[in-house]
């Protein structure tokens, strides 16, 4: 049963998406997000929606990032955040996780140094995917990936690529109060699970995309959209069925056809005899 608009949480892609980029909310709402996560201030966010990466040819992979939000701030190495939600039955299981997601990094990667730019210029990228199911059955809220030399595990190596999951239900582990708020809130986006003052603020912002008529027409078109693309399926599926029952009579009608004419060419031979 397809959810109304006024159902969704920001664990759904279109309010998610629609509340990181709606005007004038868009970079409030990050800030907030990355905020929560991260336990420290952010300067200036850019936040593109929906970026797609096409492969370097027309035979090679591409994708499409969910939200992708850019860090400029002179005092570090400049930062890109690739933040993707994720409901049951969606995208990714344990097996497919970990390449899916190295796809996605060096996606980022092959757009952040431009020709002649030191490596020490590439962009740190951290993607980040929000759970609502525990891929990897540890009943962590978060796992945080990273590359490290196995033989020296405290040898310092970093090189800018991070991968976070967060798992709403998770119970182990030692994540700030603010992020298990955050991520129960997201799961159930509701003004009873606005906790604090900063998700009381994200609320607000809920109400007023939710409210904007031109969402709401946007997500009907998307509803009316899929709807389409399954009467198209149910449509072809029809004409499969179709086409298979008339080639099952007209195999019948054939061997009909062919005992009949067996059984003249008998009855001629009794005849003769």
């Amino acid at each position: 049963m397809r959810k109304t608009l006024k159902e969704l949480n920001l664990l759904d892609d279109f309010l998610f998406g629609t509340l990181l980029t709606y005007p004038e909310l868009g970079e409030k709402f990050s800030r907030a997000l990355l905020q929560t996560i991260f336990q420290r201030e952010f300067g200036k966010l850019t936040v593109i929606p929906q970026k797609i990466y096409y492969g370097s040819d027309t035979d090679q992979h591409g994708a499409r990032l969910d939200v992708y939000m850019e860090e400029e701030d002179a005092a570090r190495v400049s930062s890109v955040y690739d933040v993707e939600p994720d409901q049951p039955h969606g995208r990714l299981n344990k097996e497919t996780a970990p390449r899916r997601l190295r796809f996605y990094h060096a996606l980022i990667d092959s757009q952040c140094l431009k020709s002649g730019e030191s490596y020490l210029a590439l962009k740190n990228v951290i993607v980040i995917m929000i759970t609502s199911y525990d891929l990897f059955g540890r009943d962590r809220m978060v796992y945080t990936i990273q590359n490290r030399c196995v033989e020296e595990p405290d040898l310092p190596y970093d090189d800018g690529a991070k991968t976070i999951y967060l798992y709403t239900k998770g119970t182990r582990g030692n994540p700030s109060r603010a992020l298990q708020e955050f991520l129960h809130y997201i799961e159930e986006t509701t003004w009873e699970n606005a906790v604090n003052p900063t998700l009381q603020s994200i609320q607000q912002m809920v109400d007023v995309v939710k409210s904007d008529k031109e969402v709401s027409l946007g997500y009907m078109k998307i509803f009316e959209r899929e709807e389409m693309l399954i009467n198209m399926g149910r449509e072809e599926e029809r004409a499969r069925t179709e086409q298979e029952r008339l080639r099952a009579d007209q195999e019948h009608l054939r061997a009909e056809q062919a005992e009949e004419k067996v059984r003249q060419l008998e009855a001629l031979l009794k005849e003769k005899n």
